[in-house]
């Protein structure tokens, strides 16, 4: 008997690509092989996210991709967008299945006749039974992977659907955690991501009970022990869940590098307010002085969203200076799209797309500035590259440990090493040329 093909596409986030990563070996282990998304297979699983208004519009446009190579194709959808809307997703011409949050990890289950439906058939649990955890990590780019370490979140932020998609906070235990790491550590991948949706929030859930057996502290403790990983990142953290011992861990650590993301969303304590965040703004002033503190190297993330209701120019102005005197290295600038089912929807001060858009525009270049300015700190440095697998226009192209993108002429020799260079220039794109340290 011929063996089934099967292909996956994942929209969003890093923790979908290590959940579709995880569901890509459940389908090995049940006999199918894995093909690219561009090829023929028996079946499409599309891992969709709802956190922008595009990934909903992107989804449409990846079924019809499907469907041009195979029109008989098996077609199912996962992730959040399916567990918000299943019945939206499963009137898109060509779907056959759209699984909810807890349903993706058993969609082996669910393919017992591959025939293309009528209608796409719907499996999607309440939201409230959501409860339990499913670990898991991505190992398809073989210079990192992603590893989940918790999922869902507590936190009732306005303009997110994520709780309403994900569930409640819970973590996977730090046993399995450690074990995966090691995992991991043993297939020559040499930089682990830590991934989640509240991922400070670590230790709530750990065995089904809402108090924390253990903190983020005492995770990132753990791992930084377990030998063979030579790189531990942090995805991102919320600010209020960043604590000092945390910082001054990774300061002393021997894998965890100096590069850390933190979610801003507004620079205004006003809008910060009604987003319903959990701190203010001189919190993350103090959090990003404690790490330049301690790393004065230290690459920092910030997302930021525009065009909140209620974002005056003057909110958003102080949103803009408070970026442009803050010491941080990039941007994730998000434009707020309405979201069903949120509090935000319903508040006054509705700002028109083209301001939002206006607004995008002038973070994202702020963004650019204050990378530039943060590589050209690092000028005359030496640094640590893992070296990427990708050959870019001749180039391969690679990270130090604080974050900065390099690169040099195509050699396949470097693929998934480390090496030990000076950065000495900045390229016309924007990327560090270096010199490599004998």
């Amino acid at each position: 008997m011929e063996q089934k093909k099967v292909a996956f596409y994942t929209l969003g986030c890093k923790l979908n690509f290590s959940e579709t990563s995880t569901i890509a070996r459940n389908f090995k282990d049940e006999g199918f092989s894995r093909v690219d998304f561009k090829e023929k297979a028996d079946i499409y699983v599309i891992n969709t996210c709802s956190v922008t208004d595009n990934a909903d519009k992107r989804f449409k446009t990846i079924v019809k991709q499907a469907q041009k190579v195979n029109p008989d194709a098996f077609v199912a959808a996962i992730g959040c967008y399916a567990q918000l809307k299943p019945e939206e997703l499963a009137d898109v011409d060509g779907v056959d299945l759209v699984l909810g949050a807890t349903e993706k990890f058993k969609i082996t289950d669910y393919l017992n006749d591959l025939t293309k439906n009528d209608f796409g058939e719907v499996h999607s649990c309440e939201i409230e039974d959501a409860d339990f955890y499913v670990g898991s990590y991505s190992i398809g780019d073989r210079t990192r992977a992603f590893l989940k370490v918790q999922d869902g979140c507590d936190y009732k932020c306005t303009y997110c659907t994520i709780p309403l998609a994900r569930g409640i906070s819970r973590s996977d235990t730090m046993e399995n955690v450690l074990k995966n790491a090691k995992e991991i550590s043993e297939q020559n991948i040499r930089e682990i991501v830590l991934t989640g949706v509240n991922i400070g929030d670590y230790g709530k859930g750990e065995f089904g009970n809402k108090k924390h057996e253990h903190t983020f502290l005492d995770l990132v403790t753990e791992l930084d022990k377990v030998e063979g990983i030579e790189r531990l990142r942090i995805s991102s953290i919320e600010p209020n869940l960043l604590k000092n011992e945390t910082i001054a861990l990774v300061s002393k650590s021997r894998a965890f590098v100096p590069h850390f993301h933190v979610p801003l969303q507004s620079g205004s304590n006003a809008i910060l307010k009604k987003m319903k965040r959990r701190y203010m703004r001189e919190l993350y002033v103090d959090r990003v002085s404690k790490i330049k503190e301690v790393m004065p190297h230290a690459c920092i993330g910030v997302d930021v969203i525009v065009g909140f209701p209620g974002e005056t120019d003057d909110y958003f102005l102080e949103t803009f200076n408070f970026l442009n005197e803050l010491d941080i290295s990039y941007l994730h600038v998000f434009t707020y799209s309405e979201r069903d089912n949120t509090e935000a929807t319903e508040m006054d001060g509705v700002v028109p797309k083209n301001v939002r858009t206006k607004r995008s525009k002038m973070l994202r270049g702020l963004s650019v500035k204050k990378r530039r300015a943060f590589y050209e700190k690092q000028i005359g440095t030496d640094r640590t590259v893992l070296f990427e697998g990708e050959n870019k226009e001749g180039y391969i192209h690679g990270f130090t440990e604080n974050y900065v993108k390099v690169k040099t002429p195509w050699n396949p020799e470097l693929v998934n090493t480390l090496h030990k260079v000076n950065l000495t220039k900045i390229d016309e794109d924007g990327l560090v040329r270096f010199e490599f340290v004998k």
